[in-house]
């Protein structure tokens, strides 16, 4: 037999003049496999068509589902109602970011500026690329290793979880440190650790992290951020660095 679910969703739109914050309970018959993305669309076709909330591929890749489920960011593409024994689910936006409205928040626009400030892209060590040359051979560690950096879908849950990023606006936070750490790693990119220290070898970037690591326990895609701090920390800290 199935049950019946009761929704709090937090309901604000900034555009909307005189608005202002509310929770708004709605209920809906749970079905097998149902997860919470699937009742918030329920809800907007059944019930409120004004609920605003964002999805693309319903399937965990994306990231542009993720919200504050019952305190904690995560995907509701990947995240089932059978899992709240008690059958009440709280939502909420994710901190940390401009709020569009409801549970939609501006992760674009957050993720295109720290790329930009952190340089994330390739700075190729050959400048004048022979496009008839065959590319160069990498290692398959080395490469595992760059493509587990890759894995990361920028849905911002770690920066979400991440208590310094909430205190502080310009911390670089564990999504940052991500990118960083891709192409430091990469033996095709130009830069040192001298140059990597002048993006984020500071209170903002890996020596402000508290290792509170709310970014790991967070991470829909598992990665491994504790570890990304801590290469980080030791290739910005080492003696050949230091002059």
């Amino acid at each position: 037999m199935s049950r019946t679910l009761t929704f709090r969703i937090f309901r604000y739109d900034p555009q909307l003049p005189g608005d202002k914050p509310m929770m708004q309970e709605y209920q809906l018959q749970e079905a097998p496999g149902m997860t919470v993305f699937i009742a918030l669309n329920l809800l907007r076709e059944q019930q409120d068509p004004t609920l605003q909330f964002d999805f693309v591929c319903r399937a965990g890749i994306c990231g542009s589902c993720a919200m504050v489920i019952n305190g904690l960011p995560t995907l509701a593409c990947r995240t089932l109602t059978s899992n709240f024994g008690k059958g009440v689910i709280t939502l909420m936006p994710l901190p940390g970011f401009e709020l569009i409205g409801d549970l939609s928040v501006n992760t674009g626009k957050f993720m295109r500026a720290l790329s930009e400030r952190l340089q994330a892209w390739l700075n190729p060590k050959e400048v004048n690329q022979d496009m008839h040359r065959l590319e160069r051979p990498m290692e398959p560690e080395l490469a595992d290793v760059i493509y587990e950096s890759e894995r990361c879908i920028e849905c911002g849950c770690c920066v979400s979880a991440c208590a310094t990023a909430q205190m502080r606006e310009t911390f670089v936070g564990a999504v940052g440190f991500n990118k960083v750490a891709r192409f430091a790693l990469d033996d095709r990119d130009a830069r040192d650790a001298e140059e990597f220290y002048h993006i984020i070898g500071d209170e903002d970037g890996v020596f402000g992290c508290m290792t509170l690591l709310g970014c790991q326990d967070t991470c829909p895609k598992n990665l491994d951020h504790q570890g990304q701090v801590a290469y980080l920390r030791r290739k910005l800290s080492s003696p050949q660095r230091i002059l």
